[in-house]
């Protein structure tokens, strides 16, 4: 009688295999996500600062904010990412500059005006905290 050597796996060996990578993933994939949500967040806070700042010179040279925000002026609109931008306040002596979140970003809101009062308006869900928040909400749980 010829002897056969078990070469491979036993069914159980490779269901206990999957169920081990199924776990991980389950628990890697939200840390991720979070991860990667957390990582765009810096894009709409700098460009809301560097906006504050082209508002300023602006200011200097016009002596109003008026006229700002607009394409051909030294305080033009940062270009959409994941987040859209807008000027919703512009008057003579206070602007309001708001980043709000498109895509993947959906439900993020931030602000900054002419006083660089920071405020968060808006957030995806409760895991984020509550707005509005007097500062740039950049974790989970309202961490600014």
């Amino acid at each position: 009688m010829r002897r056969y050597k078990n070469l491979g796996f036993t069914l159980i060996e490779l269901m206990v295999t999957v169920a081990i990578v199924a776990i991980l993933a389950a628990v890697a994939l939200p840390a991720y996500s979070d991860y990667i949500t957390r990582g765009k967040i810096p894009q709409a806070t700098n460009n809301l600062s560097s906006m504050r700042i082209k508002l300023e010179q602006f200011f200097q040279d016009n002596r109003t904010y008026a006229g700002a925000c607009a394409a051909e002026t030294a305080a033009p609109l940062p270009a959409a990412d994941d987040f859209t931008y807008t000027c919703p306040t512009l008057t003579q002596f206070a602007y309001t500059v708001v980043a709000t979140g498109t895509g993947s970003m959906n439900g993020f809101i931030y602000t900054i005006d002419q006083a660089g009062a920071k405020q968060t308006t808006g957030l995806p869900s409760a895991a984020w905290g509550t707005a509005p928040v007097n500062c740039w909400v950049v974790k989970k749980s309202g961490g600014c």
